[in-house]
């Protein structure tokens, strides 16, 4: 029982990275019905200005602000450069268009830095543990999951009791009756954008402290995390991808703890394995979502 307790508090710390990607990736896909295969690029961009900032002697103290900063900027000059030019096209072209940004991320990374993986400091503390009678938590975990629940919180408020969170989630039920009754459609997806920036660049504080290293490629994991988690979840519902963001965290640590050594490296194949027969059973993801089509 202490065992499976344990597993279960690990699996919620790395699930609540998920669940922060996860809600990203459903923030603009509510609003524009696009499935963003770019969301990693802006852990990728973000680890690259840590690489910087710690060449300047900088603590992580100022590095995870920083981080945060470069995250949302990312997103928003992603949006205008690239998502704002094929708004009214069709479904496909966005989404060649989020993988095309990946592409050219990486390219332009390759060229000026290099391919080689940049490594930074982790923080000293970062696998320190802390005794809870039976249990033996990290710190980390624990600090994820503070930090998460304080994000949703805000997240939440912002959603429901503000003026811009009532513009986000018209739009996300019915984008054309929303601009209809005045809704500023360009400022809604930039602060779509803007929310989905911040939240990728929280979750890549503790991807990047747990990472200690960046490369071109780095946010193809966590994009597919995010992508997953809020598929899980049921895409284009908040609930649904912190949901899914934490099933997948908990599914992953609890399999890796359970599965026999020899086979523990194909955790992620298992996991890939369950999702399918998710979707099999219930497509729609764990909650359905209601205004699912384009309007």
């Amino acid at each position: 029982m202490t065992s499976l307790l344990q597993n279960l508090i690990d699996g919620l710390g790395q699930g609540s990275i998920y669940a922060l990607l996860a809600l990203g990736v459903a923030v603009i896909f509510g609003v524009m019905h696009l499935l963003n295969f770019a969301h990693g690029e802006l852990i990728t961009v973000s680890g690259y200005a840590a690489v910087a900032a710690f060449g300047s002697n900088l603590s992580w103290w100022l590095v995870a602000p920083l981080i945060i900063v470069v995250s949302i900027v990312t997103s928003l000059v992603i949006e205008r450069v690239a998502f704002s030019r094929v708004r009214g096209a069709s479904e496909f072209t966005q989404l060649l268009t989020s993988f095309g940004i990946h592409i050219i991320v990486s390219a332009v990374l390759i060229m000026s830095v290099g391919a080689s993986v940049k490594t930074f400091a982790e923080p000293p503390w970062i696998f320190d543990r802390i005794d809870v009678g039976p249990l033996s938590l990290e710190k980390f975990d624990l600090l994820v999951i503070a930090v998460t629940a304080v994000t949703l919180a805000a997240t939440t408020w912002l959603l429901q009791r503000t003026t811009f969170g009532l513009s986000l989630r018209a739009a996300a039920a019915d984008f054309d009756t929303a601009r209809l009754m005045g809704v500023d459609s360009d400022r809604v997806i930039r602060g779509a954008f803007a929310l989905s920036g911040a939240l990728a660049g929280v979750a890549g504080i503790f991807w990047l402290m747990r990472a200690g290293n960046t490369d071109p490629s780095a946010g193809i994991d966590p994009m597919l995390k995010g992508v997953l988690a809020a598929l899980i979840g049921g895409l284009g519902s908040l609930r649904g991808a912190v949901l899914g963001g934490l099933a997948l965290g908990v599914a992953e640590v609890l399999l890796r703890s359970q599965l026999p050594s020899s086979v523990a490296v194909l955790t992620d194949a298992v996991v890939f394995g369950l999702i399918a027969f998710l979707f099999i059973f219930r497509p729609q993801g764990l909650i359905t979502v209601q205004h699912a089509e384009r309007v």
